[in-house]
């Protein structure tokens, strides 16, 4: 928590100045706040636990990889840099293989999600539960970017998956994941060529708010991708569609 709102701080300090935006490879933006909040994110819980090793978006991997941390400085960069308060810091730790703790900061709004294995999801001190709607017809389905999804060859699914709930929202990166776990959504979808830094702590929150996670293959994984994130309902359902 400590790390997360100590680059919320950086990323604050550039929110809407007209920042340099350069592309990586891949031809996503990045920004001197990425760099400088995950910088700022690896020193204090490198000083913190010093055995750990990293995996963050901008400065890769280093150190252990049995127990390390998983950091996403700015997740959203694209909302970030038009000015769209829907942006966060990520931060997850993972420990041989599975995710243990996590922890999702919206800078702007000030709303700090927070998990551990077996002890819950919270926002801010209230626990958080999916919700207990049983069908599809009732649901609503969250989504990231349409365009990509069309891309990566899951257009058919996801509209049998729209044809099958009852409504849709486009609130992409984090949020689609929070609102479920929130009970305020049933299904997120989110693909193609997701990395494991855009949903580590996101996996964990859905999970012990009650939900499930996995990907389209229906694989509690988040190195393959795609994300279906569910109140665990309706998610056998999602991933026929999605199928």
């Amino acid at each position: 928590m400590e790390a997360a709102r100590a680059a919320g701080e950086v990323g604050v300090k550039y929110f809407q100045r007209g920042l340099e935006v350069t592309l990586k490879a891949d031809r996503s933006p990045v920004t001197q706040a990425d760099r400088e909040a995950e910088q700022v994110i690896v020193e204090i819980l490198g000083r913190a636990f010093p055995r750990h090793g990293f995996l963050g978006e901008e400065l890769g991997a280093r150190g252990s990889k049995d127990v390390r941390w998983i950091v996403d400085p700015i997740d959203g960069t694209r909302n970030f840099v038009r000015g769209i308060p829907i942006w966060a810091v990520l931060i997850a730790l993972e420990e041989h293989g599975e995710i243990t703790a996590g922890v999702i900061l919206n800078p702007v709004s000030g709303e700090l999600y927070t998990a551990r294995r077996g002890k819950g999801a919270f926002l801010g001190g209230e626990r958080l539960r999916v919700s207990e709607v049983s069908s599809l017809d009732k649901a609503t389905l969250v989504h990231a970017s349409l365009g990509l999804l069309r891309q990566g060859g899951h257009w058919d699914g996801f509209v049998r998956l729209v044809d099958a709930t009852d409504r849709h929202r486009g609130f992409g990166d984090y949020m689609c994941y929070t609102v479920v776990a929130a009970g305020k959504a049933e299904i997120a979808v989110e693909a193609p060529d997701l990395k494991p830094w855009d949903l580590a702590p996101l996996k964990l929150l859905v999970e012990e708010a009650g939900g499930r996670f996995t990907d389209f293959a229906g694989t509690p994984s988040i190195y393959s991708g795609t994300a279906l994130a569910t109140n665990g309902r309706l998610h056998d359902a999602a991933l026929a569609l999605l199928r």
